[in-house]
């Protein structure tokens, strides 16, 4: 665990705060998690748990992540006169349609607009963020003729070609 980042285990919860906040989560029974030296050691009690093991060790490491650095995901939106403005707490999108798109920002994420078409979903939940930022793709998503939509940063869009004459 990073300098600042202390964990808790009681009962069936375990606890994470750091510098950006706290999450926590239901921990399993057929894992065994120790707490010590800076470390969160998860390990499976019987061949049953082996399945459980790595998706909680991962769910351990984003609760730690989280509370330290945070996550961030990154959507770019192409398109004659798309555009997004973040008011708020509410994010205006226009997407070609005939009216505006008012999106609420939920509690505990961030939304930036660098420019009119970068939109920066942050906040100190993976979960979290990544549905807010998958329920703003969904308004447009790439379209595969000319690219048009709201896509991640990073992401390929497969481009077919026109119809022939």
């Amino acid at each position: 665990m990073p300098d600042g980042v202390t964990a808790t285990l009681s009962g069936e919860t375990l606890s994470v705060k750091g510098p950006k906040g706290e999450l926590s989560m239901p921990v399993r029974d057929e894992i065994e998690y120790k707490i010590a030296d800076g470390e969160i050691a998860v390990n499976p009690q019987t061949a049953k748990a082996r399945p459980f093991w790595g998706m909680q060790r991962t769910l351990v490491q984003n609760l730690v992540t989280g509370v330290s650095e945070g996550f961030t995901k990154t959507l770019e939106i192409s398109g004659v006169g798309y555009r997004a403005q973040s008011q708020g707490k509410t994010l205006k999108l226009q997407l070609g349609y005939s009216h505006d798109i008012d999106f609420d920002i939920p509690e505990g994420i961030e939304i930036k607009t660098p420019d009119n078409t970068t939109v920066e979903v942050s906040g100190i939940d993976k979960q979290q963020v990544g549905q807010v930022a998958a329920e703003i793709r969904r308004w447009r998503k790439p379209e595969p003729y000319k690219g048009k939509g709201i896509k991640y940063r990073g992401e390929y869009v497969y481009r077919k070609e026109g119809k022939k004459k």
